[in-house]
């Protein structure tokens, strides 16, 4: 989306858990703030049931948290190397994802990692459909642990968990132990939240609301709300298993509920997927369209979908509301397992379909002519005669001194106009758009470059071509050198300039339009020196830079002189205006070292 931002940010995870709490808060104590003023509620302490159970939500969330954060940094970077080797096998990369969502205890969290995967290009959209499936059957195990009733063994496990995370001499175990007491803090707010429900049991009115979710439409619209809320799937069904061990949910409510947790967990891969390319863009489609897909399947025969699950879950004895606490939890759990395993082998031989439809939802942007980067004389076909390969070559650099040239051309505008100015070839880009356009292109170019003429000097050469190959290498580090001059100095300068409020003086506008003519036309010289294999050109560069140093440090007199007489634009302008002078004067000086290399060439290429 998710460009990304880092997957475990610290800030980002409290201000999520800040949410959670709210949002539960919301969730669990509205109905029955609520409900209190009825004379009804006489019988219930409301205030200390409220207390306790907003502090057990506030535990049992940090303990999901800390558990969260201990899995990810006992394996999170090795995860993201399994998840990164995937192979074409559809059913392998169910299995991984599984795995790997079953480690680090978050699907969303695995599916921000798919779609930061495709981004980089590290794996392709159809190899993230398996993915994504088996994520859907990983995220399942936090809900079978919360149904298991280890309350018992809270404070052990808190203890325990406490004493590695402290004690412990190695990394390793140091996040084993967090895991461990995030686990324990867990399960002991579960245990809070569950004691203070206890008198909800006899409360009619809130055992009525709950009822009501086994409405489908309404229980799985709940689900979806709250949890695309809080971006936590595993949290609200922690809360539902809660309710459930009261005897406060039937099976019949929590399936709703556990299907909207499903499609509610989808918001996070699509707040990671936005900004990013079409494919990443696809990976959140994806989940969402499993997730939708599997729901039409299932929601039309949930009483029969419930009747299954109670065959296949243990039977617990007792009667009523006891025994409904008894069964229910694990109910939900197995009923949260089978819709996404079920989910997984219904859809994983038909992947590539739903890849083609998805693929048809977000077909790809035609791209503009122009604007993406690519080569235009490179051949490696071609390498096996050096010779002519370094034509090539010295083609693609001459156009690399073309697309400088329009940069540095351009970058003036912005610093003698106020006026918004458009790009002269793509008039739909800024002129800054259109800097930064080029710049990648440049980068593009440098990395393509350098990459050929390696290839080149694997080639058999004589000592003065094997001498060109390596000048050539640095002509091009030195052009990209430029490109970076004015991406990353004179770009920021123009903000600057502009929070100033005040234009340069009159003389020291001329100044600097004059002294960017010359750069230009150094930047030109070199095209036609690299163009034509002209040495001259290259020599001409050389004795201009000496011409255009004195010069500078002319203006520079002249500037300091209006700064000493106190002319107003002249002070209010003179960071930025020594700034920018000194930036055209390095570039001139980076294109006369250009040059240099160029006449260091052998009579059979110095007129390169």
């Amino acid at each position: 989306m998710l460009p990304v931002k880092s997957l475990f940010n610290n800030n980002i995870a409290q201000s999520k858990y800040i949410q959670q709490i709210l949002i539960f808060a919301l969730i669990v104590l509205f109905p029955q703030i609520i409900l209190a003023g009825n004379p009804q509620t006489d019988g219930i302490a409301w205030v200390p049931l409220i207390m306790t159970l907003l502090g057990g939500l506030a535990l049992f969330l940090y303990g999901m948290e800390k558990m969260s954060d201990g899995m990810k940094k006992a394996a999170g970077s090795r995860m993201r190397n399994i998840l990164s080797a995937l192979t074409n096998n559809r059913v392998i990369a169910m299995i991984v994802g599984a795995f790997v969502t079953m480690v680090i205890q978050s699907s969303s969290a695995t599916t921000v990692m798919l779609v930061s995967f495709v981004q980089a290009e590290l794996m392709a959209f159809v190899q993230a459909m398996g993915v994504i499936l088996g994520a859907d059957i990983g995220t399942t195990v936090t809900a079978q642990l919360i149904a298991f009733k280890l309350t018992d063994y809270a404070l052990l496990m808190i203890a325990v968990g406490f004493a590695l995370t402290m004690f412990a001499k190695n990394d390793s175990q140091k996040h084993f132990g967090e895991a461990l007491l995030g686990f324990g803090i867990l399960f002991f707010g579960m245990k809070l939240m569950s004691d203070a429900m206890k008198p909800l049991r006899t409360f009619q009115p809130f055992i009525d609301m709950l009822r009501g979710l086994e409405n489908p439409l309404l229980g799985l619209l709940v689900g979806t709300i709250f949890t695309a809320l809080i971006q936590s799937s595993s949290a609200f069904t922690g809360i539902v298993i809660v309710l459930a061990q009261q005897g406060l949910l039937t099976l019949d409510a929590g399936i709703p509920l556990i299907f909207g947790a499903n499609v509610g967990t989808c918001v996070t891969a699509g707040l990671a997927s936005i900004g990013t390319k079409r494919e990443a863009k696809r990976v959140a489609l994806a989940h969402v369209v499993f997730k939708i897909a599997g729901i039409l399947i299932f929601i039309f025969w949930i009483p029969a979908f419930a009747d299954f699950i109670r065959w296949l879950s243990p039977v617990a004895q007792g009667t009523g509301v006891d025994k409904l606490a008894a069964e229910t939890p694990r109910q939900i759990a197995n009923a949260h397992t089978v819709f996404n395993v079920g989910l997984a082998f219904i859809f994983l031989p038909f992947t590539t379909i739903f890849a083609n439809i998805i693929m048809k939802i977000l077909p790809e942007k035609e791209k503009e002519k122009g604007i993406e980067p690519v080569v235009w004389h490179l051949d490696y076909k071609k390498i096996s005669a050096p010779a002519m390969a370094m034509d090539l070559a010295r083609a693609e650099i001459s156009r690399m001194a073309k697309i400088l040239g329009r940069m540095l051309q351009a970058i003036i505008l912005p610093f003698v106009s106020s006026a918004p100015t458009q790009d002269k070839i793509y008039p739909h880009l800024s002129v800054i758009e259109g800097i930064q356009m080029r710049e990648n292109k440049i980068d593009f170019l440098e990395e393509k470059i350098y990459e050929y003429q390696i290839e080149i000097s694997r080639q058999e050469l004589g000592k003065d071509m094997a001498h060109e190959v390596f000048v050539m290498i640095s002509i091009v580090k030195d052009m990209e050198s430029i490109g970076d001059i004015i991406d990353k100095n004179v770009i920021p300068l123009i903000a600057k300039k502009r929070a100033l409020g005040t234009d340069f003086s009159p003389e020291g506008k001329e100044e600097l339009k004059t002294y960017h003519t010359k750069a230009c036309k150094q930047i030109s010289r070199l095209k036609e020196a690299l163009a034509e294999r002209d040495a001259k050109k290259a020599v001409k560069i050389m004795k201009k830079e000496e011409e255009y140093l004195d010069l500078e440090s002319h203006y520079r007199i002249k500037h300091l002189e209006r700064v000493r007489q106190a002319r107003t634009e002249s002070v209010a302008t003179h960071e930025v205006h020594m700034e920018l002078m000194d930036l055209l004067k390095q570039i001139s000086v980076y294109t006369a070292n250009i040059a240099k290399d160029i006449t260091s060439l052998k009579e059979n290429g110095e007129e390169e």
